[in-house]
């Protein structure tokens, strides 16, 4: 049955196939990339990392922090390697790389959300400008032809709605992860700051 919408729809549910493809596979490699950042968060070793940072033990924090794979843990360390140059300058230029990564390849599923939608209408558009041909060739003693014309017409609205409905939920789960990250980031670089007492703290 699905392969007999595929062949009613036309030449436009090629790319439409092609962006549920596109969108499949950013969001399964997304949800492996936020599992592994949970995974991967320890929030004691960052408050150990802060109260270690406020008696001015580096050597200890870079020991401690060697084997974290934590994105907030990697921020604090970056901060306190350049701390004779700018604390929070070295922090902030760590956490865009850290959010840079969080949000890699979600333009891509915008542009998936977007765009099936517009490849659906698009087919529509194309099937029904063939139905009217059909009708001015044929008159209307067939009638039958033009509206089954229209009505395959109309697979490749559905299909584009699907794709983007699919992607569109995944899409605002992973914004949500990356907003939550940011915020979290924001939070033990502010703590790391007041505890270490500002830049060019040795």
């Amino acid at each position: 049955m699905i392969f007999d919408l595929f062949q009613k729809g036309g030449i436009v549910m090629y790319p439409l196939l092609a962006c549920s493809l596109v969108s499949l596979t950013v969001i399964i490699e997304r949800s492996l990339f936020w599992i592994r950042k949970d995974r991967q968060k320890d929030n004691a070793l960052v408050d150990e990392l802060l109260e270690l940072a406020r008696l001015r033990k580096h050597h200890e924090i870079r020991a401690k922090a060697q084997e974290s794979g934590d994105y907030v843990v990697r921020v604090l360390v970056c901060g306190l390697v350049h701390r004779e140059y700018s604390l929070s300058k070295a922090m902030e230029m760590a956490a865009l790389e850290e959010i840079k990564r969080m949000k890699r390849r979600l333009p891509v599923l915008d542009t998936m959300i977007t765009a099936a939608p517009l490849l659906g209408i698009l087919g529509t558009v194309i099937g029904i400008i063939h139905s009217f041909d059909m009708l001015g060739r044929a008159g209307i003693q067939d009638p039958q032809a033009v509206t089954a014309g229209i009505a395959q017409a109309l697979v490749t609205t559905a299909a584009g709605l699907l794709i983007a409905i699919f992607a569109l939920f995944p899409y605002n789960y992973f914004m949500s992860k990356v907003q939550k990250g940011t915020i979290r980031i924001e939070k033990y670089a502010t703590s790391l700051e007041i505890v270490h007492g500002g830049d060019k703290q040795k």
